[in-house]
């Protein structure tokens, strides 16, 4: 066994005491990205699954509650999952876990299942594909007022130009921040891609090969800004959707975006619950525990490119936690 192999038993170890370290992930690009470097892409996660199958049990996610409940959970226990649904977690991602013996749990926001797009990728894509030299939006919605017009000739240019626009867009209500996205292409002179997520055939496809499909809202809105029925709206509908899809109960639910007290509120778990899963992932930092709320389960993954630097990351984590 390792050295970090062994520190990870340490602080990880069977039994009652045992954690559970849930890993965080949403796309697996085909090769490495110009526009965000520090995307996971094909070659990348080959390594990291390496490195995980080396230092950690790693277990469904729903098994491996389970087994914590009981007290049974295996020492450096771990889970792998994904948000959001995008459909290189059907092409990449699962035949390199296959590749590697290994399972992940996929939350899929049901909205943008066959053709959809996410509100982000949109503009995303509106900055990566214009041919223009120079985006100007200030005009479009009040939420650009205060933009410059911004130059957007280089990858660095376009990567803060991004950066600025889902700033001001992500804590928007649903409807004008469709709208800014809108008009933000059409000013860019782009038309977005249609196929970024997943197909429904593609979700089924991954569940019939052992993958664990979970339920990550319609729309992906920040729930925290809903009331509870439209909270109810969401959370509940995406989750009839996958079972009407996969014949079959859904119990896993990750809050979209994911921050307590931010993105989603004390109202929000009280809504999950009542939905009936079994349990809810977060985007806190930390490990699960034994007396850890099931509906509040915290996630974590270094993004450090070298083995040790991860692992030791890894190692700090755990000790904190």
């Amino acid at each position: 066994m390792s050295p970090l192999s062994l520190a990870f038993s340490a602080l990880s170890p069977a039994g009652p005491r045992a954690g559970l370290n849930i890993f965080i992930f949403h796309r697996v690009l085909a090769e490495p990205d110009p526009l965000f470097p520090g995307e996971v892409d094909a070659e990348r996660f080959k390594r990291m699954l390496g490195w995980l199958r080396d230092w950690f049990n790693v277990l469904p996610l729903n098994e491996a509650i389970r087994l914590q409940d009981q007290g049974r959970l295996p020492a450096r226990a771990a889970a792998i999952t994904f948000d959001d649904g995008y459909a290189d977690n059907h092409d990449i991602a699962m035949p390199l876990l296959e590749e590697a013996g290994m399972n992940a749990s996929f939350f899929i926001a049901t909205g943008f299942l066959d053709g959809g797009r996410m509100w982000n990728d949109s503009l995303i894509e509106a900055v990566r594909h214009t041919r223009l030299e120079h985006l100007d939006v200030s005009d479009l919605a009040p939420a650009l007022a205060d933009l410059p017009r911004m130059p957007v000739g280089s990858w660095d240019q376009r990567r803060q130009a991004v950066q600025a626009l889902i700033g001001r867009a992500k804590y928007l209500a649903p409807e004008p921040r469709l709208a800014l996205v809108e008009a933000v292409l059409a000013r860019a002179g782009v038309q977005a891609s249609t196929r970024l997520m997943m197909s429904s055939d593609q979700v089924r496809a991954m569940r019939n090969r052992g993958m664990v499909i979970g339920a990550h809202t319609v729309n992906h809105p920040i729930l925290a800004g809903l009331d509870d029925a439209q909270a109810r709206q969401e959370i509940l509908s995406s989750k009839l959707t996958l079972e009407a899809l996969l014949d079959e109960r859904v119990g896993l639910f990750a809050y979209p975006n994911g921050k307590p007290g931010v993105d989603y509120s004390p109202a929000s778990v009280a809504v999950a619950r009542a939905c009936g899963f079994d349990a809810a992932v977060s985007t806190q930092h930390g490990v699960a525990r034994r007396d850890t709320d099931r509906f509040e389960l915290p996630r974590f993954t270094p993004w450090d490119p070298s083995r040790w630097r991860f692992g030791l990351r890894m190692a700090r984590h755990l000790a904190r936690h």
